[in-house]
């Protein structure tokens, strides 16, 4: 069987990109590193993958706002490589900038069009917020199991690092906000160590009703603040040797990364991409 291909894309500012990649290999994928003016100028192309994932760093220097400049080259230089590569059930995942970036581009939170209904703003504390969060699944997401390709399977609570200065999610109006919960689209919120809703310093940057995560209407195209490619390795964890008595053999986030992969692993096997 032919292993999913992955596009890790890249530019100046991305710092993610290597930790990305590890985590798709050790989910069963070949990876490859793609730096996004190769896509422009054509010498590459999005038909050869079926995965694309957009890293975490600070593309461009985070110029006009975290990931605007990357948005507007998705939206204005690739935006039909963009539409072919979802038209034909690919899947796509954003972390940390790449979540800004998805956002931005319009491509997540409702949109229709590439047109932005939500953002990421600078933190309510004013600084870097640097350190590990719990997450858990959101209930209409866990009603809709089946939404989010990404989030099966998940624990009720999983925890993930966050390293962000401009990760408070909010949408244009309320409107666009009940209609995420309302399609299942938030994923993923912040919580305390009894999953519960909290605010500060459990919510990190202050984004509303406390969301770390959300998808499209597809259920393939997911975008998260959390680093999930931090946390593949029970190593990574910082009380890893005191809190790993039920035997756990893997980090959090590896589900995540595997999900993916499965996903077009099964789409693969019906003939799909070829």
């Amino acid at each position: 069987m032919q292993k999913p291909k992955v596009c890790v894309l890249r530019s100046a500012g991305t710092n993610c990109d290597l930790e990305t990649a590890a985590a798709f290999g050790k989910a069963g994928a070949v990876c490859e590193l793609v730096h996004i003016n190769e896509l422009i100028a054509g010498s590459r192309s999005l038909h050869s993958f079926q995965i694309l994932a957009i890293p975490g760093g600070f593309t461009y220097g985070d110029d006009l706002g975290a990931g605007r400049v990357f948005a507007n080259e998705l939206r204005f230089k690739l935006r039909k490589d963009i539409e072919n590569f979802i038209s034909e059930g690919k899947v796509i995942i954003g972390i940390c900038n790449g979540f800004q970036i998805l956002v931005k581009s319009g491509l997540l939170a409702g949109a229709k069009d590439f047109k932005q209904q939500a953002s990421l703003i600078i933190n309510d504390s004013a600084k870097f917020e640097d350190r590990w969060v719990y997450l858990k699944p959101s209930a209409i997401s866990r009603q809709l199991s089946a939404k989010c390709v990404w989030t099966r399977n998940l624990p009720d609570k999983i925890y993930l690092p966050v390293a962000h200065g401009e990760g408070k999610f909010i949408t244009r109006d309320k409107n666009v906000l009940d209609n995420l919960f309302k399609s299942g689209q938030v994923v993923l919120q912040y919580c305390d160590e009894d999953t519960q809703l909290a605010d500060y310093p459990y919510n990190p940057n202050g984004s509303i009703e406390n969301i770390a995560g959300i998808c499209d209407e597809t259920g393939r195209i997911f975008g998260l603040m959390p680093h999930p490619e931090r946390h593949i390795d029970l190593l990574q964890h910082p009380r890893s040797w005191t809190e790993n008595a039920a035997g756990v053999k893997e980090g959090d986030g590896l589900q995540i990364f595997r999900n993916g992969v499965e996903y077009i692993i099964n789409e693969l096997r019906k003939g799909k991409f070829e």
